[in-house]
């Protein structure tokens, strides 16, 4: 096993604990980026390449018929093939979180429609679910298994936000592990059934799962509940005859208690699992060999590469499988660093040097950090720091088409846990939803003095109508501290002066001549 060190050039913000690999035809995609996409990659995918150990990204793009995809963080991902001799594949993506912490439960279908030196698009298609939906949740593993020359998808574990019913003041944003129950996904008919397992007590989350034909084998994982990092080795078994499925779970000794680790297939039938935590204080720096067989598995410790000092001495680290054997390792950069979101890579390859060579792979790179602020968890736990999926190939792209993070502005002041005014009281440790349309972030409006800034509903002392209706309506707000100065540097209102017509001049008098009979007939008429 060999460590090379390598770094990220220009967009290292973008690659923080969460994100995914999607290999198509030996080219490595980057998913889940850090915040919401912006006008240089509105699709939120790009293409990696390094090139003299940097690593550069290129936008790619959808197709007119794709659905909207948001950078989802810590997903569910796998393959899914037509058959196994088959090159081509589509990606399975289910639940994550998005840039606001909303959990999604919905279930995507990507794959690659067109590709050249220029230009890479994909399709995107989100599949509708009925029966048994899983909830929306984080940190789970998705696999597919065949049985009887049927495939179906199995989703387990993961955290979700506690149910409303249960939510309190104090914990009102709080996770809970998602009850241990497994979901099998038909794709052809769009149908979930979940199964309760008595062998499945504690719900797991950022957990190891390997699958060959149709067996599933699920090791380590941490729970909340407890605390722990379980020692158990669970052996999912997925019957799929004619009639309705079944499942059968069976638990097997030689367990590894560790959380958030990594796995790459060295083999047709072997694996490497590296990373993670055995731990709240202590990173797992042991490495083991997985070899699955027909009917069994064995797992076996193998000699650690010469971790470098910073490596043993960092706080956390993450990463992320580049497939054909080789990880990607990321440890948190100095804090006297410019960047505060600064990483260092690592490349680890697992395979020997001959193996390297007839492989003729070429690493790629990526980096994750966590999600929430490292003053709000512990800098070791939540397990989640790892995540891992596809492989890697050298590719080649023009420089002028990457990405380059120094065009986009600053979005970090729009955050919604900013001191709005000298007044404002929303901590994030604290807060509680005030109106009814808030669920895990306070409501927000932009005051439009000047360049403009954010301010919180509920420190203007805003009515819940009165919110929707400037919402709706398409008109400028002031917030308290500017609505007196916006008011004093308005113009008057300019005041119309109404101009009055000049009265016609009168034509000179006209007077009717009256026959002599009809005189004395009217001056009769008048004296009577």
């Amino acid at each position: 096993m060999s460590l090379q060190v390598v770094s990220a050039v220009g967009n290292s913000t973008l690659l923080q604990p969460g994100f995914s690999l999607l290999n198509f035809g030996g080219h490595v995609f980057f998913f889940g980026q850090k915040g919401w996409p912006k006008r240089s990659c509105p699709t939120g995918v790009f293409l990696l390449d390094i090139k003299q150990n940097e690593l550069r990204m290129k936008p790619a793009f959808f197709s007119k018929d794709s659905c909207y995809l948001p950078p989802l963080r810590y997903p569910a991902l796998c393959t899914l093939r037509g058959n196994a001799e088959s090159d081509e594949c589509q990606y399975i993506i289910h639940g994550g979180k998005t840039p606001n912490n909303d959990l999604s439960d919905k279930i995507y279908v990507m794959s690659l429609v067109s590709k050249n030196s220029k230009k890479t698009t994909f399709q995107c298609v989100e599949k509708d679910l009925g029966g048994d939906v899983p909830e929306a949740r984080y940190g789970h593993t998705i696999n597919v298994v065949h049985s009887r020359g049927k495939s179906m998808s199995v989703i387990f574990g993961g955290r979700s936000y506690t149910p409303l019913a249960q939510r309190t003041t104090e914990k009102w944003n709080s996770v809970v592990d998602c009850l241990p129950s497994v979901f099998l996904v038909d794709f052809e008919f769009g149908c979930c059934t979940s199964y309760v397992l008595p062998e499945l007590q504690d719900g797991l989350s950022f957990h190891v799962s390997v699958a060959r034909n149709d067996t599933i084998y699920i090791l380590g994982g941490h729970s909340l509940q407890n605390n722990t990092r379980s020692p158990s080795l669970y052996k999912l078994k997925v019957d799929l005859p004619l009639g309705s499925p079944a499942v059968t779970c069976s638990i097997l000794p030689g367990g590894i208690s560790v959380s958030s680790a990594i796995v790459t297939q060295t083999g047709d039938n072997e694996f490497v699992l590296v990373g993670g935590y055995q731990s709240d204080n202590q990173k797992r720096l042991a490495c083991n060999t997985i070899v699955l067989e027909d009917n069994k598995i064995e797992i076996a410790e193998r000699a650690s590469p010469d971790w470098t000092p910073d490596i043993k001495h960092c706080r956390m680290w993450f990463g992320c499988d580049m497939g054909k054997g080789s990880v990607l390792l990321g440890i948190p950069g100095a804090t006297k660093q410019l960047i505060s979101d600064a990483n260092y890579f690592y490349i680890l390859r697992c395979k020997g040097a001959e193996e390297d060579t007839e492989e003729e792979l070429t690493a790629q790179i990526c980096s994750q950090t966590s999600t929430e602020d490292p003053g709000d968890s512990t800098p070791f736990e939540d397990s989640e720091e790892f995540c891992f999926s596809a492989e890697a190939n050298s590719f080649d792209v023009d420089d002028t088409d990457t990405y380059n993070e120094d065009d986009e502005e600053d979005e970090s002041e729009t955050g919604y846990w900013i001191t709005c005014c000298a007044s404002c009281n929303i901590d994030i440790n604290t807060w509680v939803p005030f109106y009814s349309t808030e669920l895990n972030k306070p409501a927000m409006i932009l005051c439009s003095s000047g360049a403009g800034h954010w301010v919180h509903a509920q420190c203007m002392d805003l009515s819940e109508s009165m919110l929707l209706r400037l919402s709706e309506a398409n008109v400028k707000y002031f917030c308290n501290e500017h609505v007196d100065l916006n008011k004093g540097l308005q113009t008057p209102k300019k005041v119309v002066h109404l101009k009055k017509q000049p009265m016609k001049p009168l034509g000179k008098k006209k007077t009717m001549r009256l026959s002599t009979p009809t005189k004395k007939s009217f001056l009769r008429r008048l004296f009577e």
